[in-house]
């Protein structure tokens, strides 16, 4: 009997907007003052600045009127993150489209990998969060191979765990740095399911940060494991992957 396996991988990207000056010349913020205070504003918005609170930070900007490129003898103004990317694009990159784990067999673990890599240098922090779309799939018979639980039959896709018993089935992740520390879990063995879209469940961060990075690498490896009454046949799902700037 022949069991096989793959997964396509999708890919999203969401973006936000703000403000951005780059000049030659001098620059101020925006001060008003009488004899009884002093405001000093982050830049020439409406407010601005860098807000922290518990459990939050914000930096924030708003009421820019004037978004554009103005240029003169000895100076270029750009107001509007739109030309952020002009200096360092946000960027990922999957280095495969598609996972094929071949002929599997009872008991026998395959492994596959793949590498992410993530440049942010146009904003504060990044997040990529991934999720399937529904479990390993026989699309003729409806057929599945389960989504991991991990040795302890516990873990989620939010709560990785030890996965090393081969007498536990189904199908899961783990993430490994490669350059950086992209990966937001790395203990040995420990695997996760993928949050499956079908049941509604929330896709979680594979790869998150908080500082400018350019080509932080991360390695995915991919597991699949079936039981001895697993029906054979091809078996398909798809991984998505959204790439989100954040700041």
């Amino acid at each position: 009997m022949k069991y096989s396996a793959r997964l396509q991988i999708a890919i999203g990207f969401f973006s936000f907007f703000g403000f951005f000056i780059a000049t030659v010349l001098q620059a101020h913020a925006l001060n008003m003052s009488n004899s009884l205070y002093l405001l000093q504003m982050g830049n020439l918005n409406s407010f601005a600045g860098r807000k922290a609170g518990s459990g939050f930070v914000l930096q924030d900007t708003g009421g820019q009127l004037g978004a554009g490129q103005y240029t003169g003898t000895n100076y270029i103004i750009k107001a509007g993150f739109q030309y952020i990317s002009s200096i360092t694009r946000f960027k990922f990159i999957v280095s495969s489209q598609v996972i094929d784990f071949g002929t599997l067999s009872s008991s026998n673990p395959v492994t596959r990998t793949q590498t992410l890599t993530i440049t942010n240098g146009s904003a504060y922090g990044y997040a990529v969060t991934a999720a399937e779309n529904h479990q390993l799939l026989r699309p003729d018979t409806g057929s599945r191979i389960p989504d991991t639980t991990c040795d302890s039959g516990t873990c989620t896709a939010s709560t990785p765990s030890t996965w090393t018993n081969p007498l536990t089935y189904g199908f899961g992740y783990r993430c490994d740095n490669v350059s950086g520390t992209p990966c937001v879990f790395t203990t040995a063995n420990y695997y996760a399911p993928f949050a499956n879209l079908e049941f509604s469940q929330t896709p979680q961060n594979v790869l998150a940060g908080t500082t400018l990075v350019k080509n932080a690498q991360a390695t995915i490896t991919f597991k699949a494991n079936i039981s001895g009454t697993q029906a054979p046949g091809n078996y398909i799902n798809q991984i998505n992957y959204v790439a989100t700037p954040t700041f």
